[in-house]
């Protein structure tokens, strides 16, 4: 035989096995003991890929969750910034130190100024 058609009767032989495989024709045939390995290697696959695409899922569910969590944290930090912001001006200080016995001094401060004939000697 020419090297031509021994590729042809190839090609044609892997073209059987693989429609063999496709219309499962293959588990009916004597040899089926044979076909074990294959059948639980694809088996295994599936296993493989059914994990995988859980996995994948729970991990995108965990993704949204820390997602929702940032922007309720995000939220909550802006509104006590906000309220700390509030609560730290100069009027609300001295209004909550009232009732204390502090009040705001109503003197201007006077600036102190010290020439260089004036100043103590250690």
């Amino acid at each position: 035989m020419s090297q031509e058609s021994e590729n042809t009767t190839e090609g044609g032989g892997v073209a059987k096995r693989i429609l063999g495989v496709l219309d499962g024709s293959f588990l009916t045939r004597d040899n089926v003991l044979n076909n074990i390995p294959f059948l639980l290697f694809l088996f295994g696959i599936g296993i493989f890929y059914i994990g995988n695409s859980h996995y994948g899922e729970g991990t995108v569910i965990g993704m949204e969750r820390l997602n929702r969590e940032i922007k309720e944290l995000r939220s909550e930090f802006i509104s006590t910034r906000s309220e700390l912001m509030f609560v730290s001006k100069q009027s609300e200080v001295a209004k909550s130190v009232a009732n204390m016995g502090i009040y705001e001094s109503v003197v201007p401060p006077k600036k102190i100024v010290i020439t260089a004939d004036e100043k103590p000697e250690n």
